[in-house]
This record gives structure tokens, C-alpha cells and sequence, in this order.
């Protein structure tokens, strides 16, 4: 069987991290839109047709389901318009209720990272609203940590300067659980965690998302498949350049998962 994911750049290839541990017997088709990146600045019906092509592309590659690994894109694609497609396509959406089931009882706030277009989006509100009974839930965006994981720049002066600016207005001791509502924003659970008085809770939707794909199309998680991954850039194959990029990224990723 033949997964695509695909996220507006290289956030994705956090989601396509947990699939490849989680589905060992698959093959992968990860599609980066690197020539569109961000979608987190962009109207969603801007980003509803750069998604339908990319669904196209992934069609005719014949994938048998997608996993939309971009929080920003799935909150700009309703469910009727994903039926709309031949095959089952897995959106993602930030982890609040996960986030608020684990740790809502403690005394602490959460605070919900993610990308202007998903924070603006009646779909957040309506789950934070749904779920959130204690209001104990705050949101932030930081569009700028796209830019720099794009660029592979997940530590530096830069980005630490860049994330105290935007979190300043926020008393950062009062939270326990930070939910890392863009895929991107994997990268930089280092330089976030330096910012806090305590080491928070850090929660994604990655390891969900995958788990919905397994329920839905009744996969195997046994090992012993020897799965292939193949990496497009806005439907063009990586060259040598993009493949050094995805190796760095993909290192990156092998270190900040041992964060909690």
C-alpha cells in the first residue's frame, strides 16, 4: 500500500516520522509545497486550490489514502469537500482535546501554538469552545517559525529573540501544556523549552493522525517491510540540495521527540 502526505513545506515530515515507525510495511509518497510555503498567511480559498492539485497529484501517483499533515490546511478543507476524493483523506487539526484530557485537571493553563489562518479559523474555536470547559485555554500565532524551519534554522539567537517577542504578553509560568498546533512548530521544542520556568507538556496531533489512518484503512503495524519513501517538491522529485534539507530536518526530529 502507498501513503501520501503532504504539508505546505517540511512540517510534515514530522507526521511522516511517526508513520514510518508506526507502518514499517508501507510505502510513502511525501510531498512538500516548498514553491507555496507558508499557508499559514494565505486565504483559505487560496489554500483549498493549491490543496486540490496537490490531492490530483497524489492520484495519479496511486496512493491508496493521504494524510493532510498541515493544521493550517485542514482547517481550511471541510469534511464534504475530503469526501469529495476517491479515496480516504486523514486531516489533522490541533490536539486541544488531547491536550486538555491529559492534563486539563492540573492547575496550570495550555497554550495552543499555531499558524495565523488556523487560529483565525471557526474550526479551532469551535473545538477549543467544545472542550474547554475549564477555560484554561489560551492561542498564539507564530507564523515566523515556519520561515525558519524551511530554512533549517531550528536553533539560534534568531529564533529565541523572535519567540520572547511574541510570547511576551503572556505570563509563560502559568503553563503546564504547550499544543503544537502546526507541524513546523515540532522543530522548536528546544528553543521553547527555554522559555518556560518549567519544562511544559508538549502535545501534537502526529501520533492521532496516524493512528486515525490505521483505523480507517485497517493496516498492520507488524514490522518486517522494507517500505519506500519517495519526496516531491511541488510535484517535482527532491534533488540532492532538498534531500540534504529533509536529512537535517529529519535529525532534528530524532532529538526533539525525546522531549516531552
Amino acid at each position: 500500500m502507498t501513503i501520501g502526505v503532504f504539508d505546505s513545506g517540511l512540517g510534515g515530515l514530522s507526521v511522516l516520522h511517526f508513520a514510518q515507525k508506526m507502518l514499517p510495511n508501507e510505502n510513502f509518497i511525501y510531498y512538500a509545497d516548498e514553491k507555496h510555503v507558508p499557508y499559514g498567511e494565505k486565504t483559505p480559498e487560496e489554500i483549498r486550490l493549491l490543496v486540490n492539485d496537490i490531492i490530483h497529484f497524489m492520484i495519479r501517483k496511486g496512493v491508496d489514502a493521504i494524510i493532510i499533515a498541515c493544521n493550517t490546511a485542514t482547517s481550511a478543507l471541510t469534511m464534504a469537500y475530503r469526501k469529495r476524493f476517491p479515496i480516504p483523506i486523514i486531516g489533522m487539526e490541533p490536539a486541544v482535546k488531547k491536550a486538555i484530557d491529559l492534563y486539563g485537571a492540573e492547575k496550570k493553563r495550555i497554550l495552543v501554538m499555531a499558524t495565523p489562518v488556523t487560529i483565525k479559523g471557526k474550526k479551532l474555536h469551535n473545538l477549543v469552545e467544545r472542550v474547554d470547559s475549564r477555560k484554561k485555554v489560551d492561542l498564539v500565532e507564530l507564523p515566523q517559525l515556519v520561515r525558519f524551519a524551511e530554512k533549517g534554522i531550528f536553533s539560534s539567537a534568531q529564533v529565541g529573540e523572535y519567540l520572547r517577542q511574541a510570547l511576551q504578553s503572556y505570563d509563560l509560568p502559568s503553563y503546564g501544556t504547550v499544543v503544537l498546533g502546526c507541524t513546523h512548530f515540532n522543530y522548536f521544542k528546544n528553543e521553547l523549552q527555554k522559555l518556560f520556568q518549567n519544562t511544559p507538556h508538549f502535545v501534537d496531533g502526529n501520533e492521532g493522525t496516524v493512528r486515525q489512518l490505521i483505523r480507517v484503512l485497517f493496516l498492520s503495524t507488524e514490522a518486517g517491510g522494507n517500505g519506500i519513501t519517495e519526496y516531491y517538491f511541488s510535484g517535482k522529485p527532491v534533488d540532492e540540495s532538498g534531500l540534504k534539507l529533509i536529512n537535517s530536518c529529519r535529525i532534528q526530529l530524532d532529538q526533539v521527540f525525546g522531549i516531552n
